[in-house]
């Protein structure tokens, strides 16, 4: 964080509920035990600075910490920014789970970069495929794969040799 300040870029990011802040000059604590306003709290963020801290509360109970640099956001900004931020995980997720980036067993610099590059060119052809037939990343994939299978089934190109 201290990288990007000194690049004077906004931020926003979750903190844990253990993270230390002093919100009124009487010592860090636990961001957990610091009452947050609905609309954001100043406090000054343990070898940082201040920020303003958001605390949302999910139906289910669940508390999470948002702290930005940017001391005048308001609540509908820090929405529009977690709804993108949202979108970013489903991508890594998406990117992970159906495209396999973080399995590569290749050491050089190079086979990383191409295994990177065909990952993304793999996601990117699930997503196009995903916009044009409506249909998840999931069902997408299937679908590629199956007609992968059909289409060797048809023209094997290496046949299998007997051991006789």
């Amino acid at each position: 964080m201290k990288q990007v300040r000194n690049l004077d870029w906004l931020w926003i990011t979750r903190l844990t509920p253990t993270r230390l802040v002093n919100p009124d000059n009487q010592g860090n604590r636990p961001i957990s035990k610091v009452e947050i306003k609905e609309n954001g709290s100043l406090v000054h963020l343990k070898a940082y600075g201040w920020v303003k801290v958001f605390k949302i509360v999910s139906k289910k109970g669940d508390i999470e910490y948002w702290a930005t640099n940017d001391l005048n956001m308001s609540e509908l900004q820090r929405l529009s920014c977690s709804e993108k931020a949202w979108k970013i995980e489903e991508y890594h997720r998406g990117i992970k789970q159906f495209c396999g980036i973080e399995r590569s067993q290749v050491r050089t610099g190079k086979a990383q970069k191409n295994h990177i590059l065909f990952s993304l060119r793999a996601f990117l052809r699930i997503e196009r495929f995903y916009f044009r037939v409506g249909i998840t990343w999931f069902e997408a994939k299937l679908r590629i794969v199956r007609e992968a299978v059909r289409a060797y089934l048809k023209h094997p190109k290496y046949l299998q040799l007997r051991n006789s």
